[in-house]
């Protein structure tokens, strides 16, 4: 990223104070518990997650953290915080130069496919929108940095779907995108909302209505509010309701974006918004179970605010170790909910930057 940048970026919400920086801290630290939560699930079966720990009900893990997941938000809420609304897609192909293709770090670990084939193709020289012409441009990798974006443009869904999507046009197509684009509008809503319909109804706004996302999601919701009117129905027949709405049984890849947001969506509908039953629905219906519960987490958290996450869950995310993205370890989610709502922290001093943070942002960043 160069010197000259645009002006610093906007709050989510001008003079809206700690309402939307709490629901912030929700979104994004639900976004976090919700990928800790599921990573050790990622990939399996309900019955597979069923016979090694009964149901999950927290983490399982002894050292629990983030995931690609957590570390590609806050790559994404860093480079947002910078540029605001006036973001483009010539500086997310910089940023994604400068942050993660042209370091010098080892093989990049940890990652998705979708995020594999766009380094490659950026490693040849190939620049955006081709860079995102690869055989996973369909996944879920720009679902799962979806969040920022909704926390930027809190209230405004059409505004995190269009910056989402300027992001994404360096991994991903199609179908990628609008898995994106729902999310985004999805907490934009959560942030200013008070129940999930007008949650689901933002993110089915911003997608073609004829749309594999739209559909799978429409029928992972209505899963969802049938069970609720099922006489005696458990929460695994709930759980195995909005899974088999959008599961296509024997397909191999877990991260397919229509699928995950679905999952997402179905769990966080099931729940009424609750945040521990939206994200441990998500876990227990596996798959690409991190991205899944990630993203439940951050809508719920988004709608319910930080109080609303288990002080145990909460406690355990830390700074992002870099396990995937190298240049985002000691970030850590909290600092970038401030960024985009205050724009008043500097993410690894701590120390009050003022008016002016968008430049301290660029400075943090680029001292990396």
């Amino acid at each position: 990223m160069s010197a000259a940048h645009p002006p610093p970026a906007e709050p989510a919400v001008p003079g809206a104070g700690d309402a939307v920086r709490d629901r912030a801290r929700g979104a994004l630290l639900g976004l976090a518990v919700g990928d800790a939560l599921g990573a050790p699930a990622e990939n399996m079966k309900p019955s597979q997650i069923r016979r090694r720990w009964g149901r999950i009900e927290g983490y399982v893990e002894d050292d629990p953290a983030g995931t690609d997941d957590t570390e590609y938000a806050i790559f994404s809420g860093l480079l947002l915080a910078a540029h605001g609304s006036a973001l483009t897609v010539a500086q997310v192909e910089a940023a994604w130069h400068q942050w993660i293709a042209d370091r010098d770090e080892g093989p990049f670990r940890a990652a998705g496919f979708s995020e594999r084939g766009t380094l490659e193709n950026l490693r040849r020289g190939l620049a955006a929108p081709i860079s995102a012409q690869h055989r996973h441009a369909w996944s879920d990798g720009l679902a799962m940095r979806a969040a920022p974006f909704g926390v930027f443009a809190a209230g405004r869904p059409a505004e995190a779907a269009r910056l989402v999507a300027i992001d994404g046009t360096v991994s991903h197509d199609g179908e990628g995108i609008y898995g994106g684009r729902a999310v985004a509008a999805g907490v934009a809503t959560a942030m200013v909302a008070s129940a999930t319909d007008a949650v689901i109804a933002a993110a089915l706004s911003v997608v073609p209505e004829d749309s594999w996302t739209a559909r799978s999601l429409r029928r992972a919701v209505g899963a969802a509010q049938r069970s609720r009117h099922t006489p005696g129905i458990t929460q695994l027949g709930t759980e195995r309701a909005v899974r088999s709405a959008v599961v296509i049984g024997g397909y191999p890849w877990t991260d397919l974006a229509p699928e995950a947001v679905g999952l997402a969506f179905g769990a966080f509908e099931a729940a009424r918004g609750d945040f521990s039953a939206s994200v441990l629905t998500a876990v227990n219906m596996g798959r690409d179970a991190d991205t899944t519960a990630a993203v439940a987490g951050a809508l719920a958290g988004a709608l319910c605010g930080a109080a609303a996450i288990p002080e145990a869950w909460a406690a355990a995310i830390g700074p992002a170790r870099g396990s995937c993205l190298p240049s985002m370890a000691g970030y850590h989610v909290l600092d970038i909910a401030e960024l985009l709502t205050a724009q008043g922290a500097d993410p690894r001093a701590g120390a009050a930057a003022g008016p002016g943070a968008g430049a301290g942002v660029e400075a943090v960043v680029g001292a990396r």
